[in-house]
């Protein structure tokens, strides 16, 4: 009998301890800076990862410094080849929050709210104790604008800088909560700078909402998601960042003059020319800036290795590349975000992962980095392993899926990627392979060399399984379909 009540206590005695660990272990907290149409060759850290002639595309003394999006890079993990699940904002960020397919969260294309009954990667982390909170442009709730304070928050419960749409410049607090400050005669909010100075401009109002979020709850862990609505455009910045880089004698991409003929529709000129590079790498300037100060504040209150941080986009922008603006298209400078984090704890300084992933599988990887169970519908691979050990990507299947759900049937394509290939089906186009190796440019169709008969196969067999797992009604009866059938057959 005495034998085994002293068995007895000392189970106890491990069941406490055990609880006792469990309790002191300390929750991270989690940041998220999210820009929105940010070419990825606009960061030092990116184009650290690029041959001369893709890194410097508007010209070699042509570029930013970004030495405080370069620190995370530095001190801790880049991929080279994340993608947005579709390069337009609302899919983007619906899958990104989600970890569904856009096909899956009905937020299909801009301004489509997320279906109600999305559970995010907040509402997990909120559940087990964090204080989450998001600041800054939302995008998934349909056609308000700016709307503040959407009612369906998904998870982010102090949701006070909340908009749901729009590219301000200038924002004001008011005794009646945030507003737009920037005005015409009928009151009516405009997207001009209006004076906005450090801060009333949008990046540094946002920011230091931000800091004040951090500085509330640095007693408790949190989760907190900025979503900085610039570099996107219009290309306008305020004073100093205006003019820092006026003197620069921009070159266009070596893309922008290609020839017409060929050309998939996908990939079409547009007939828009005008873009300010100066105002463009003003924008990004104040967004390294701003990075800093919140780094700054993390330092002061001891959060700095305490804090998964994490610096994406929800899309790229072509910036002239392919005589193109904006996003839209499977090519890289559209649809390849910048991906890094930073967690010294666990993540190795200056690792790169080099295999293709995108926005689908941010939720459940983070939530798995942060032992908190993912809800079962999540559709994306955690790769929570690679952001500790990324020299087992190796073992990693390399390739991901991307998809366009425009509103002319010529703009819908889907594409199976991987670090080295795309390849686009497309409803008005022949299928189109990518090798970004050989042409880094993008500008060749390989599909019919016959070195390529096996990966173009192989990548049209996992796209047609990726279709019959996640219920893409692009590859359900459609030319899409039947073209990828066509590829599996020959």
């Amino acid at each position: 009998m005495k034998h085994l009540i002293i068995i007895a206590f000392t189970i106890w005695i491990g069941i406490k301890q055990n609880q006792g660990y469990a309790q002191s272990v300390e929750k991270p907290n989690l940041l998220i800076i999210q820009t929105d149409e940010h070419s990825f060759r606009t960061l030092g850290c990116y184009r650290q990862q690029l041959s001369r002639e893709q890194a410097f595309v508007w010209g070699e003394d042509n570029f930013v410094e970004t030495p405080n999006i370069d620190f995370l890079a530095n001190n801790g993990i880049l991929f080279t080849k994340f993608y947005a699940a579709d390069p337009v904002c609302t899919p983007s960020r619906g899958s990104f929050i989600s970890g569904l397919y856009p096909q899956n969260t009905g937020a299909t294309q801009n301004n489509i709210p997320l279906n109600d009954e999305i559970v995010t990667f907040a509402e997990a982390l909120n559940q087990i104790g964090y204080t989450t909170g998001f600041i800054g442009k939302w995008h998934l709730d349909g056609t308000g604008k700016p709307q503040w304070m959407p009612e369906r928050k998904f998870g982010f419960e102090d949701n006070k800088y909340m908009f749901n749409r729009g590219h301000w410049k200038k924002m004001e607090d008011t005794p009646q909560g945030p507003v737009i400050s920037a005005r015409g005669k009928n009151g009516k909010p405009l997207y001009k700078l209006d004076n906005a100075d450090k801060k009333s401009f949008t990046t540094d109002f946002l920011t230091n909402k931000s800091i004040e979020f951090i500085n509330k709850n640095k007693t408790q862990p949190f989760t907190l998601y900025l979503s900085i609505p610039d570099p996107h455009g219009p290309d306008a910045v305020r004073s100093p960042y205006d003019t820092m880089y006026q003197h620069l004698n921009y070159k266009a991409p070596a893309t922008f003059n290609k020839p017409k003929e060929g050309v998939p529709t996908w990939a079409k000129q547009s007939k828009k020319d005008g873009i300010d590079q100066a105002q463009y790498f003003g924008m990004v300037k104040c967004i390294d800036d701003n990075v800093g100060k919140i780094l700054s504040c993390l330092r002061k209150n001891k959060l700095l290795d305490k804090t998964i941080i994490v610096f994406t986009s929800d899309h790229g922008d072509l910036r002239g590349e392919h005589h193109r603006h904006n996003k839209g298209v499977p090519l890289e400078a559209s649809a390849k975000i910048p991906f890094i984090v930073y967690y010294p704890d666990k993540i190795p300084a200056s690792s790169v992962v080099s295999i293709a992933f995108n926005t689908v599988d941010f939720a459940p990887t983070i939530l798995s980095f942060m032992n908190c169970k993912a809800p079962p519908a999540m559709m994306g691979h955690d790769f929570s392993e690679l952001l500790s050990q990324p020299n087992l990507q190796k073992k990693w299947e390399d390739i991901t899926f991307m998809r366009n759900a425009g509103k002319a049937k010529n703009e819908q394509w889907i594409a199976a990627v991987t670090s080295r290939y795309k390849l686009v089906i497309s409803e008005k186009d022949n299928p189109w392979l990518i090798d970004m190796k050989i042409d880094p440019n993008e500008l060749i169709n390989f599909i019919d060399k016959p070195e390529n008969i096996e990966i173009v196969k192989t990548l049209a067999t996992k796209l047609k399984e990726y279709g019959e797992v996640h219920a893409d009604p692009f590859l359900k009866g459609t030319k899409m379909a039947n073209d990828l059938e066509n590829i599996i057959k020959e």
